[in-house]
């Protein structure tokens, strides 16, 4: 228990309120902040021309591309940006299913994101796979489904969204001419990229770069052909005029957290096991899902039974903390989860809180003081 007890975000934040839905988007990180400014004066002009204004905007885009690839330890020639980490999985899958001589048929986890399960139901046939408890998928029998005829491609994505479970993406096997797609969103910068796959997409607010930026990686030799219309722009894996100082900053604030993640995912994990310990001891009828180890080091999901998710996060907001509820990126439809669904765990009173860079102790000794008593109030409401 903490000592700490009854204390907000006026004891925590001077008054602030607390940001804990890192995994939905991060503040701009320091190291990002500082390029972005110094590229607004030199990244404005069309880097496909050839005047001294564009040569300009061009070394930027390169730098970038050349920053990021040294970041992630991939080739400059394989990273592309886009406009969100959504086109950049729509772009990164739909790209090999267009480009596979196998077919259309996508295999994937029931839980991917559902950026994923939109690209498959818009342009191929999708086989999903189901997972255990803790949202793992089991690989063997992704494998085994990868040999059916006509599979394209197998998307896997490396840890999920919503309950932060690590998927092994690296030890997967799958015949040669069955590609791997892999949704890194959640992970990138925060964990190095697994290995095996031809294609993965990254998104940069997501670590502390300006939003609206979004990283497609495809391997040297992968077959991969552009699934939506082109333009004449010489990199096909993106599509229109690329915006340079906020993919200049996207690289920066990538390349910084990359540079202290081992000392951040430490303390990271350190106060997520906190979290896990008090609501699972001090919240009754609630559930912790996720796998406790094989998992993202910053986010924790529970559901908490006789309690409406949207009712816990505007309360927990009015206490100054802000956390998620709902599937991941649809929050707003107040729909069950698909991911705790396809879990079999509890979907009622779900949330899931997620750590800025720069959290502390005293933060989530606050939000573990407030939470039982907000849950028994909106009990109480019901007659329970």
């Amino acid at each position: 228990m903490s000592n700490a007890s009854g204390a907000g975000p006026a004891d925590v934040g001077g008054g602030r309120p607390v940001d804990l839905d890192a995994a939905s988007s991060t503040p701009l990180h320091p190291a990002a902040r500082e390029v972005l400014v110094a590229a607004l004066e030199r990244g404005y002009a069309d880097p496909r021309r050839l005047h001294r204004h564009a040569r300009d905007a061009r070394l930027l885009l390169d730098n970038a591309r050349e920053a990021t690839a040294d970041a992630l330890g991939v080739r400059p020639d394989e990273v592309s940006f886009t406009s969100s980490g959504t086109d950049a999985v729509h772009r990164g899958l739909l790209g090999l299913v267009r480009g596979s001589r196998r077919g259309d048929v996508v295999v994937h986890p029931a839980v991917e994101h559902s950026a994923v399960l939109h690209a498959v139901r818009w342009g191929a046939r999708g086989v999903p796979v189901g997972c255990d408890e803790t949202g793992r998928v089991h690989l063997g029998d992704l494998a085994r489904e990868a040999t059916a005829p006509e599979v394209g491609v197998v998307a896997v994505q490396t840890a999920n969204h919503e309950v932060g479970t690590l998927q092994g993406v690296g030890a997967l096997e799958l015949p040669d001419d069955v590609p791997l797609f892999t949704d890194a969103c959640a992970s990138m910068g925060r964990l190095p990229l697994p290995d095996g796959w031809a294609a993965a997409a990254g998104s940069a607010h997501k670590w502390g770069g300006p939003a609206g930026v979004g990283v497609l990686l495809v391997r040297k030799g992968a077959r991969w052909r552009n699934p939506f219309p082109g333009d004449d722009r010489v990199d096909e894996r993106s599509s229109g005029f690329e915006n340079v100082p906020a993919a200049l900053a996207a690289a920066a604030a990538l390349q910084a957290v990359v540079a202290e993640r081992d000392e951040v995912n430490a303390s990271h994990h350190r106060l997520i096991d906190v979290v896990r310990r008090r609501v699972a001891a001090e919240v009754p009828d609630v559930q912790v899902v996720g796998d406790p180890d094989a998992r993202l080091p910053h986010l924790v999901t529970f559901s908490c039974l006789y309690v409406d998710g949207e009712a816990l996060v505007l309360e927990l907001d009015r206490r100054g903390f802000g956390i998620a509820s709902g599937s991941a990126c649809t929050s707003s439809t107040l729909a069950p989860s698909h991911v705790l669904e396809a879990m079999g765990v509890l979907t009622h009173g779900n949330v899931r809180l997620s750590l800025q860079r720069d959290a502390t102790r005293a933060q989530v000794d606050a939000f573990c003081d407030v939470l039982p008593e907000v849950v028994r109030e909106i009990r109480a409401r019901v007659g329970l």
